[in-house]
């Protein structure tokens, strides 16, 4: 069995009890359909098309190319080595960028069609985004794993089951050649029978995927994934020619305005431009933030969305 490395709860669901597919709407939907909300709640994903505008895209990717200090028309500046190792191994050469709190970054937290997504998702208002980062793959040169890998962020041998939400953005066009996001839903809507068939040590964060099937996801650039945490899923290999996958990641949930420290440990990160304290992802060691960006503007609901500002 592979090391375990638990993701952190967020603090503001620890008060939360009903899981997402469970929930009763008490608010009318306002980005999903009808048709989407039934796919969310019995497949545990859904696609929001043109979350943000294009112009948004455009001016990320090009941030990105220039954080990562590589060349967007130079493919042998695209396999630089990487900076530090992930304590998650599977996470090791996916591209992962730990930049946080660029302008750029918070232009898309503060879209308003992503936020009214959100509020469909968890059929309330106050919210918290998270402060999360983002992905520049290259096309894989080495041999591996040409299916990718599946594994869980929540721990499913918890009872009750951990509450959760992620989302990633499209920056690029994702299809079969490029990779990217993967799961299975089938493992999602059945696991309460699937669990049942497993011995008793399995492993909770990487289940056996024997006779599943897995999904390959594709989108626009521009378009939200959401995602339950309790959706096994993971990231197959870019395996295209010459195509660079890139995506930020964007997710929100329910804000704890009690809790004084985390509220004031997101405004430290937003305005001193800090990185996370996370096991899983060490922080960028040449401090690219601090040193070249500044605190991002934000508008009043990006102030609520921070924690800056109450939603009371």
């Amino acid at each position: 069995m592979q090391p375990q490395i638990q993701r952190d709860a967020h603090p503001s669901t620890r008060q939360v009890t009903t899981q997402l597919k469970d929930i009763q709407k008490r608010l009318p939907l306002r980005v999903l359909s009808e048709e989407d909300w039934q796919h969310w709640i019995s497949r545990g994903y859904v696609i929001v098309r043109d979350a943000v505008p294009q112009e948004n895209v455009r001016r990320l990717v090009d941030l990105l190319w220039e954080f990562d200090e590589k060349d967007p028309n130079d493919p042998e500046t695209w396999y630089a080595p990487q900076r530090r190792d992930h304590l998650m191994k599977e996470l090791n050469g996916t591209g992962m960028l730990e930049i946080y709190n660029h302008q750029y970054l918070w232009d898309n937290r503060q879209v308003r069609r992503v936020y009214d997504a959100f509020v469909d998702i968890w059929d309330r208002e106050d919210l918290w985004v998270t402060i999360d980062r983002a992905n520049l793959n290259p096309p894989k040169r080495t041999p591996g794993n040409v299916n990718g890998f599946i594994h869980w962020d929540a721990d499913t041998s918890l009872d009750p089951l951990p509450i959760g939400v992620q989302g990633v953005l499209s920056l690029v066009k994702q299809d079969g050649d490029i990779g990217g996001f993967q799961c299975i839903p089938e493992l999602f809507f059945g696991f309460d029978e699937w669990v049942k068939t497993q011995p008793a040590d399995r492993d909770p964060m990487h289940p056996d995927i024997t006779g599943l099937t897995i999904t390959n996801i594709e989108m626009n650039p521009g378009d939200l994934l959401i995602f339950n945490s309790l959706l096994a899923h993971g990231v197959r290999p870019n395996r295209s020619k010459d195509r660079v996958r890139m995506a930020q990641y964007i997710s929100m949930q329910p804000a704890d305005e009690d809790d004084v420290v985390e509220r004031e440990t997101r405004i430290k990160m937003w305005r001193e431009l800090e990185s996370p304290k996370r096991d899983a992802f060490p922080g960028d060691p040449r401090d690219w933030e601090k040193k070249n960006a500044k605190t991002a503007v934000l508008t009043e609901l990006g102030e609520k969305l921070l924690g800056l500002k109450s939603w009371r």
